[in-house]
């Protein structure tokens, strides 16, 4: 491993790297291109500087790439919530850093709540209008929907990290 830096204000992905032990030159011999991103065969070290430096933006296929090297797909989400001015807009942030049992409990607990909420929903939603008296029980509702979407965007990341990838065969 060569040098660590003593930057201050590192951004998420020169610490995902570092935290990995890798260094820019490790890192980069392993990032992999994306199919989905013609022409981008994984990250040159002098980018990958840029990148962690905050000199050069991130691209999309940047963190494609590096969320595959480093088998952490949270750096996605990152961009998207982040990076990202539509994912600024639409993609929830995902903050839940429990283990797997945990992310299961708190998923069990809220669908038991919509689960119970249903009837009252559909109530609510049968003339096609939240009225004003419906107002409050709706917000309660579309809150646990939210955090049961939040869970399943946890739960979906922690299944990912735990496929196992070809290259850690």
């Amino acid at each position: 491993m060569g040098k660590v830096s003593v930057k201050k204000n590192k951004n998420i992905y020169q610490l995902t790297r570092e935290n990995l032990g890798l260094s820019r030159a490790g890192a980069v011999k392993y990032i992999p291109g994306d199919p989905n991103f013609p022409g981008m065969d994984g990250i040159p070290e002098y980018r990958l500087v840029k990148i962690e430096d905050g000199t050069a933006p991130i691209q999309p296929a940047d963190v494609v790439a590096m969320a595959k090297r480093y088998n952490q797909p949270e750096l996605r989400n990152h961009y998207c919530c982040h990076e990202c001015p539509i994912g600024q807009i639409d993609a929830p942030e995902v903050t839940f850093k429990g283990s797997i049992h945990e992310i299961l409990v708190s998923m069990a607990v809220s669908l038991k709540n919509v689960n119970h909420n249903k009837i009252r929903l559909m109530e609510i939603l049968e003339d096609g209008e939240v009225q004003e008296d419906e107002a409050e029980d709706f917000d309660k509702i579309s809150e646990e929907l939210e955090h049961i979407s939040m869970t399943i965007e946890a739960l979906q990341l922690w299944c990912e990290k735990m496929k196992v990838r070809p290259d850690k065969k």
